[in-house]
């Protein structure tokens, strides 16, 4: 008889183990049970069906990764590893991962919705409402503890300060959700409308958020009922639920759909550090317009000034005075010269007149002999023996008888 030690039986044992792909990389379904949460963070449990049960564990950095945790009792598909724990002589199976059973058929009745709500038409776009610019009153609905609702005020406050908020608090996970979902949607419908105890305005906008989480956690906004509510409300609704990887049955339906409720608060108001810019650019453009219309004015103004300068009675008077003060000079001109042309005619006739001057040729000693009738007599046979004569000379005028 060889006998070997227990240490080189679980040895043996655990390269059994190792050596199975089966048990290196396996999912189990079964039904969750002794589930404890250490205070280091690990999770013992147990999974086990109609015929075993089998000790499992998930270490505090993989618990940590999920969003979704099972209870007591659940059904779940697990996967992981089985492995040996020598000092217990036992084997374990090691979770890295825990997803509810029911998952599959979740995704069923989602797609199964999604095709009737379709085929009523409450996805189409030409139904859906646009989204106020810049809303003054909107409306919240979703848990008032939630993450998702600091979130949304602190990005409403960044961006759009003046709006103003009305939370309508509900559960936003469970059974009970859904009905608390549409009631909260009801009492932001009929708020400021007369039909609830609220005054003031009515609600521009309706923001229906939720952080994100598991299949399971959002099935509330995946409800027939919320559905219907979203597609009947007479205010504009934003879903922001879950991530942005996150789709539900009332994205569909909303008028929009953001990834986030960060993102649905980002798109249900204006950013009013853009439009500061955008007044800013607009303020720059109409100051740059009015300096060139000025300019333009002041330039067509400059033109009819010149023109009315030019057409005034005024200026017309000036210019016919002008003229005239031009013409008067121009004649004045003429007239000189005229007269300067009339004197030196005028002393040239005077010389030629002074050249054929009687008394001129008399002061040389000549005469002029006339007789009694006063013609001249140019020679001896102009008179007769006897006639008397005239002779004039340059002392004067005698009278002679011809012999």
């Amino acid at each position: 008889m060889n006998p070997i030690t227990i240490s080189a039986v679980t040895t043996h044992i655990v390269k059994l183990f190792e050596g199975d792909d089966l048990l290196r990389d396996v999912w189990l379904l079964g039904e969750v049970s002794n589930w404890k949460k250490a205070a280091s963070g690990h999770i013992y449990f147990s999974l086990k069906d109609a015929g075993a049960n089998l000790s499992s564990v998930m270490w505090k950095g993989n618990a940590f990764r999920h969003t979704w945790l099972p209870r007591e009792g659940d059904q779940v598909m697990a996967h992981g590893y089985v492995g040996v724990y020598p000092e217990r002589g036992s084997y374990q199976f090691y979770a890295d991962e825990i997803r509810p059973a029911g998952r599959g058929q979740l995704y069923t009745q989602f797609e199964a919705l999604k095709e009737k709500l379709l085929a009523e038409g409450l996805f189409d776009e030409e139904r859906k409402r646009p989204i106020p610019a810049v809303p003054r009153r909107l409306g919240v609905v979703t848990s008032p503890g939630a993450a998702a609702l600091r979130d949304v005020l602190r990005v409403l406050s960044q961006r759009w300060p003046l709006v103003e908020v009305i939370l309508f608090p509900t559960l936003v996970q469970g059974n009970d959700a859904p009905g608390q979902i549409v009631s909260a949607l009801g009492a932001a419908k009929r708020f400021g409308n007369g039909g609830s105890l609220f005054d003031g305005d009515p609600l521009d906008t309706i923001l229906l958020v939720r952080g994100g989480g598991s299949i399971e956690d959002l099935w509330a906004f995946n409800d027939e009922a919320v559905a219907r509510a979203v597609a009947a409300s007479d205010v504009p609704v934003i879903a922001g639920v879950g991530h942005e990887t996150d789709f539900t049955i009332v994205d569909f339906v909303a008028d929009l759909r953001a990834p986030t409720p960060s993102a649905a608060a980002a798109a249900a108001v204006p950013d009013r550090l853009e439009l500061v810019e955008q007044f800013r650019a607009v303020r720059s453009g109409l100051i740059q317009r009015a300096d060139e219309e000025m300019a333009w004015r002041r330039e067509r103004l400059d033109g009819l000034r010149s023109r009315l300068q030019r057409t005034s009675p005024q200026r017309q008077v000036d210019l016919a005075r002008q003229r005239l003060a031009d013409t008067e000079e121009r004649l004045q001109r003429q007239m000189a010269q005229r007269l300067a042309v009339l004197k030196e005619r005028l002393a040239f006739g005077q010389v030629r007149l002074e050249s054929l001057n009687p008394a001129a040729v008399l002061g040389r000693g000549y005469s002029i002999v006339q007789d009694a009738n006063g013609a001249v007599v140019t020679g001896p046979e102009g008179a007769g023996a006897g006639d008397l004569l005239h002779v004039s000379g340059a002392d004067g005028t005698y009278p002679v008888r011809r012999e």
